[in-house]
C-alpha cells in the first residue's frame, strides 16, 4: 500500500504532517511518499526520523508549487501543474501510488482529484463526506460543501456513495435518511420532495426523512443533504463543540467544588475529548472520484493525519469505488456525467 501525502498543506507546516505519515508506516507498515519541496521535506524528516529505519518507508516526490489557502482553486490547479497537491494526485493517476491525502486547500484538493483521477461511470459530481460522532455508532454526512446547488440524482449518487464509505467502515446494511425539515414525507423544499422517490425505489435501506436534531442521536448510519445545507451543519457543529468546551472551563475555575469535582471527573473529559475529536476520523473522503483521495482540516494534527492515511488504506483494500459503481448500475438513476 503506497499513500502520497501532500506535505505542504495544512496549517502547521510540513513538520506535523511528515510525523503524522511517520505514525502511519510504523503502525500499519504502508509506504508513504511526501509531495513538495524536496530540500525542505528531507530537512525535516532527517530531524524527525533520525533512525534510519523509521524512514525506510518515507519516500519524496518533489513538487516546485503550493496551492495557498486563499487561492481560487481551479484557477490555481489549472495554472500550477507543480503544486504539491496536484502531484499527489498525479501520482494516483500514474499507478505511482495507491490514494492521495491533503491538508491544504479542501477546493483545490478536490479540483484536482477530478482532474487527474476523473469522476466514477455514472457519477456526475464527486462530493465530500464527513464522519459525525453520535450518541451511538458514528453517523456519515454528505456532501459538506463540494456541491451547493444539487439535483435529485446528485442527492441519490450521494446516498449511494456515502452508503458504500459506511460500509468500508463495517455497517453492514447502512440506514440512509433525507436532511430535511420534518421527518413527515413531503417536508422540504423542491429538492427534497423530489429526491425523496429516488431514495424510496432504490436498494439502498432507506429510513426516510431526518431532522436536523437527528444528526447526533445515532438513529441512521448516513445522512444526506446538498453541500450548502451540509457545510452549515458541518460548521455549526464544529463550532458548538468548541464553545461548549469552552464553556465547559470557565464554570470550571469559578469555584473550589467545580476544580475537585473536575479532578474527579478528569478521565472522563479526556475520554469525551476523544469522543468529539475529528482527529480520531483523519479526515473527509472525497467520494466518486476513479481513485481514493481524503481531505484533512487545515489544523490537521500529526494523529489527524496518520488516522487521515490509514483510513486511505482501508478504501482501497476494500475497494470502495467497485462498490459506489455496481451500486449504481442496478438502479437505472445515474445520469450522464456533467462537464466542467
Amino acid at each position: 500500500m503506497h499513500i502520497a501525502l501532500d506535505a505542504m498543506g495544512g496549517d502547521h507546516g510540513s513538520e506535523e504532517l511528515i510525523a503524522g505519515a511517520l505514525l502511519a508506516v510504523q503502525e500499519a507498515g504502508l509506504r508513504v511518499s511526501l509531495v513538495g519541496e524536496r530540500e525542505l521535506l528531507t530537512r525535516h524528516l532527517a530531524a524527525l526520523a533520525p533512525d534510519p529505519t523509521s524512514s525506510d518507508l518515507i519516500g519524496i516526490v518533489h513538487a516546485s508549487e503550493v496551492i495557498g489557502m486563499n487561492e481560487h482553486p481551479v484557477d490555481a490547479v489549472r495554472k500550477k501543474k507543480d503544486a504539491s497537491v496536484v502531484v499527489a494526485f498525479d501520482q494516483v493517476s500514474k499507478g505511482l501510488a495507491d490514494a492521495a491525502v491533503s491538508a491544504g486547500n479542501s477546493g483545490a484538493t478536490l479540483a484536482a482529484g477530478v482532474r487527474k483521477l476523473g469522476r466514477l461511470p455514472g457519477i456526475s459530481r464527486p462530493g465530500i463526506a464527513s464522519i459525525f460522532p453520535t450518541l451511538k455508532k458514528p453517523v456519515v454526512l454528505m456532501d459538506i460543501g463540494a456541491n451547493v446547488d444539487c439535483r435529485p440524482h446528485h442527492l441519490y449518487q450521494f446516498a449511494v456513495m456515502a452508503a458504500a464509505f459506511s460500509r468500508v467502515n463495517d455497517v453492514a446494511n447502512p440506514r440512509v435518511g433525507l436532511l430535511t425539515i420534518g421527518e413527515e414525507t413531503g417536508k422540504g423544499n423542491a429538492l427534497i420532495k423530489e429526491t425523496y422517490p429516488l431514495l424510496a425505489a432504490s436498494p439502498l435501506n432507506f429510513i426516510g426523512n431526518v431532522e436536523g436534531r437527528d444528526v447526533f442521536q445515532g438513529d441512521v448510519d448516513v445522512i444526506v443533504c446538498d453541500g450548502f445545507v451540509g457545510n452549515i451543519c458541518l460548521k455549526v457543529s464544529e463550532g458548538l463543540a468548541e464553545a461548549a468546551m469552552q464553556m465547559l472551563r470557565d464554570e470550571i475555575v469559578k469555584s473550589l467544588p467545580a476544580k475537585i469535582g473536575y479532578l474527579l471527573a478528569r478521565n472522563a473529559f479526556k475520554a469525551f475529548r476523544r469522543r468529539v475529536d475529528y482527529a480520531e476520523y483523519g479526515g473527509a473522503p472525497l467520494l466518486g472520484l476513479a481513485g481514493v483521495g481524503i481531505i484533512c482540516h487545515g489544523t490537521s494534527s500529526a494523529q489527524a493525519i496518520k488516522n487521515a492515511i490509514l483510513g486511505a488504506a482501508v478504501m482501497v483494500k476494500r475497494n470502495i469505488n467497485q462498490d459506489i459503481i455496481s451500486s449504481l448500475t442496478p438502479v437505472g438513476y445515474a445520469e450522464p456525467v456533467e462537464n466542467g
